[in-house]
């Protein structure tokens, strides 16, 4: 008799939750996650109810259980398309290091192939200087090539996943695909998956 063994589980994390149907957005996810051999778990999986509960108690609730969601994983995929700014949903870059602090391996990608410092620098243009004594600090510390800041870079490739960049059709850039299932592929060949795809 062969036993099976569980599809490993990824963790979905990203700015989706924000997205007008989110749970439609981590439904389409965790389908695709499914067609590589992986079983995809979203943000929004977590069963609580929050009915009474001050917002300081929500949020709390909120965040121990996507840490739970994330320690019961075996990798993780974070979507690191700028968001509300010119870097990665901050929420996002929290779990994409948690993950990475328990050992897990993590990928990410992006819509955007603007690397970071680019995109850093045509914000300052715009809006003025951030408060970092201005350009000379931040080319040195931006000027990588990397699409996102350097910590969430190297994570992944430390962990032994990748960062995908891809560009996409504007208006699109919360919600293509693209980057999340070339993920799944490197994901399933690094596990040695057979996928449906």
């Amino acid at each position: 008799m062969t036993i099976m063994s569980p599809a490993p589980r990824i963790y979905l994390a990203g700015p989706e939750v924000f997205l007008p149907d989110p749970l439609a957005a981590g439904d389409a996810k965790r389908r695709l996650c499914q067609a590589h051999g992986f079983t995809g778990v979203f943000p929004m999986d977590a069963s609580l109810d929050l009915t009474g509960l001050a917002a300081a108690e929500k949020a709390l609730r909120i965040g121990r259980a996507n840490e739970a969601l994330i320690r019961d994983c075996d990798l993780l995929i974070a979507h690191l398309t700028p968001f509300r700014g010119v870097s990665a949903d901050a929420g996002t870059a929290y779990e994409l290091g948690y993950a990475r602090a328990l050992g897990r391996r993590v990928f990410g990608y992006t819509n955007l192939t603007a690397d970071y410092r680019t995109r850093a620098a045509g914000f300052r243009a715009t809006k003025g200087q951030w408060p970092d004594h201005g350009d000379t600090v931040a080319v040195e510390m931006e000027d990588f090539g990397l699409a996102e800041n350097l910590m969430l870079d190297t994570a992944i490739s430390d962990s032994g996943g990748v960062l995908v960049r891809t560009e996409v059709t504007a208006g699109t850039e919360l919600t293509d695909l693209v980057g999340f299932i070339e993920c799944l592929r490197q994901a399933a060949a690094v596990m040695g998956l057979v996928t449906k795809c």
